[in-house]
């Protein structure tokens, strides 16, 4: 939702507890937790002031175009139909991009790519000015999804190579504050800017802007180097993250989880609707409620950055996916504005917690070698879970109205919740991750 020297990238290994810990007598030398850790080291200062703008940006032109297509369809089926053109591509193309992000410079590869997602907003800004139809956003969408593919993996197994593996945990909090930030403030800029400028386009230029700031800014960083495997892209190579994943069954369930609960409990792809004719706020009311669980998030981000490390870790992220869910049909049965603003504020509370666990399982549990192919599979199943989320949500919309298609897929995530709990006993029994001094294998 910040110096040590570097470390070596195969020096530690992280290993999960499957059952409860003894833990020893406090130890009177140990360094007391620093809630600043990351913000100390210049690698990530740089990287995080790129972030927030390149994520502002995005978020900027997602509600943009969000409320584009609604204003001119009023079809809750077409705001599913721009789930389906946001994942197709990066499930796709998701096991090539994490394969070169693991054999080719990833720092190149996240500069390059968010000065894509700047190219992609200008054609949005001449799509909106010449009032072109709606297929011609949903093909632009394609290729946004496309530059996605390439930029989720990368980007993520990026980060570990500029800030020491032990405060890892303090830096994916504070990306998840920032990410929550951005989230936050771009679609109330988004709802105010609709609300009060006669056309949309400018937005998608302001949109292009926050994305060459964030390209600008990973140019300027310094990473460590990171072990490249060979360029061939062969099947075994591309396979290499599931096979991994399948065999860290903790990641396995936590991202399992993660896609499920969010394929039936998403809501935000109805958000349009909802604030146009349900709760009868308009664009202004929209911006509100696309912030709103981003609000929550980054509250979450903020109390978990000044706290230890998780010590039952799949407890609190079982136990966050069953709040997300219940506040999910909480806000689906809203008829007020100020309940639909909470419930999604503590939606996005809740899911923040797991956001947190599930990535510090997947960098620390991964070995560098492999962080590529594995960060591509994690952003194949957040754009399934987030975009067909959309799409299910959008369609049983069409079929039953809204408020069923929201209150049926919170039911659905504790459904699913129950399902896997009993299914991945070791997510369940997680507790804590400690570093285990020991090689990486070659």
């Amino acid at each position: 939702m910040l110096a040590p020297g570097p470390l070596h990238p195969c020096a530690v290994r992280f290993r999960l507890h499957p059952g409860p810990i003894l833990h020893p007598p406090a130890d009177q030398h140990a360094a007391p937790h620093d809630p600043y850790a990351a913000l100390r080291i210049p690698n990530y200062r740089r990287f995080a002031s790129g972030f927030i703008c390149g994520s502002t940006g995005l978020q900027v032109m997602n509600a943009a175009v969000g409320w584009e297509i609604w204003a001119r369809t009023h079809d809750p089926l077409a705001l599913g139909v721009m789930g389906l053109c946001r994942a197709a591509p990066v499930v796709a193309l998701s096991l090539v991009a994490g394969h070169v992000a693991d054999t080719r410079d990833r720092r190149a590869i996240v500069s390059l790519t968010q000065a894509g997602f700047a190219a992609v907003c200008v054609g949005f800004a001449v799509l909106s000015a010449w009032d072109a139809p709606v297929m011609a956003f949903y093909a632009l969408l394609v290729v946004s999804a496309v530059v996605r593919a390439f930029n989720g993996p990368a980007r993520q197994s990026f980060l570990p190579l500029i800030v020491p593996n032990e405060i890892f945990q303090n830096v994916v909090t504070y990306q998840s504050g920032i990410f929550q930030a951005a989230a936050i403030g771009g679609p109330l800029l988004a709802g105010a800017l609709i609300a009060a400028m006669p056309a949309i386009w400018p937005l998608y230029l302001l949109s292009a802007v926050g994305c060459v700031i964030f390209s600008v800014a990973v140019a300027t960083t310094t990473p460590r180097q990171a072990p490249r495997g060979n360029r061939a892209i062969t099947v075994h190579a591309m396979l290499a993250g599931i096979s991994h994943m399948w065999r860290e069954r903790p990641v396995f369930g936590a991202i399992l989880l993660d896609l499920l609960a969010v394929v039936f409990g998403g809501a935000t792809a109805l958000l349009p609707q909802y604030a146009d004719d349900i709760l009868g706020g308009g664009p202004m009311l929209y911006g509100v409620l696309r912030a709103a669980p981003y609000v929550g998030a980054l509250l979450m981000a903020g109390w978990l950055a000044f706290r230890p490390n998780f010590r039952n870790a799949g407890h609190a992220l079982l136990g966050s996916v069953a709040v997300f869910a219940v506040a999910t049909i909480v806000f689906g049965f809203s008829t007020v504005p100020w309940l639909a603003v909470l419930a999604l504020a503590v939606a996005g509370a809740a899911d923040n917690i797991s956001v947190v666990i599930r990535h510090v399982l997947v960098q620390m549990r991964t070995p560098d070698r492999l962080r590529g192919r594995v960060g591509a599979v994690n952003t194949m199943f957040i754009e399934c879970s987030n975009e067909l989320g959309g799409f299910e949500s959008g369609a049983v919309a069409r079929l039953f109205g809204p408020v069923a298609s929201v209150v049926s897929g919170g039911i659905g995530t504790l459904v699913v919740l129950a399902g896997i709990a009993v299914a991945v006993p070791q997510l369940r029994r997680l507790r804590s991750i400690e570093p285990l001094q020991e090689p990486d294998p070659a």
